[in-house]
């Protein structure tokens, strides 16, 4: 079961809470939802070089609140916060708003720090992506990445790539692990990623979970 469902879905609701909050209308909640999706791949396009941990939205009546957690906020804000404008146009651009519909929505973007993000499965992710992509040896990007992220103060780390590693003919899956990740355990505190990585040789799916503890009950 462990290895068959996201690690988040699987605690949503018990320990983890949902990363988009809102509420809408039957009518209008699929336009919604991929409202939000796109708003995503926008955000996390145009802030690349911020290393994005985690992207929180909240709606309500005329109100877009993002609140975006970075390890460098700096990218973000830009010199006297030119990066936020920018960043607030283009969202403006995304949602086809008129000079009228910008004055009348309240978009409120807040950016905050995370202190360590070694212990952030996306960045780790990230890094490994760009290692692969670069042609280093995939083994010397996972124990790297595996290194790091122990010496963070996490409990176990797992990575597992799929397809042609290596520019191999023939695809295979690699599972390497360092510490424990109790996959099964609802109060364990699992950070999870996954994202496909375009290689010369084709795609290579790539899996981080990263255990940082347990999770104090509710």
């Amino acid at each position: 079961m462990g290895q068959k469902i996201h690690p988040y879905g699987f605690r949503l609701g018990s320990y983890y809470d949902w990363k988009t909050r809102w509420f809408a209308p039957k009518k209008s909640y699929a336009e919604t939802v991929l409202e939000d999706l796109k708003l995503r791949q926008l955000v996390e396009k145009q802030l690349e070089r911020a290393d994005i941990v985690d992207l929180i939205i909240e709606r309500s009546f005329k109100k877009i609140k993002i609140i975006l957690f970075v390890a460098r906020p700096g990218v973000v804000i830009g010199r006297g916060g030119a990066g936020i404008e920018k960043l607030k146009e283009l969202i403006y651009q995304l949602l086809q708003l008129s000079e009228k519909g910008k004055k009348e929505l309240q978009l409120d973007i807040e950016v905050k720090e995370v202190k360590n993000p070694d212990l952030s499965a996306r960045v780790i992710l990230r890094r490994i992506i760009a290692g692969l992509r670069k042609r280093i040896p995939h083994r010397r990007i996972v124990n790297k990445a595996m290194e790091q992220v122990m010496a963070s103060g996490a409990e176990g780390i797992k990575i597992v790539l799929s397809g042609r590693i290596g520019g191999a003919e023939i695809s295979r899956r690699e599972k390497y692990n360092l510490g424990k990740v109790p996959t099964q355990t609802l109060r364990a505190n699992i950070d999870y990623a996954e994202e496909p990585a375009l290689t010369r040789s084709g795609y290579v799916g790539v899996k981080v979970y990263i255990y940082k503890g347990e999770n104090k009950s509710k």
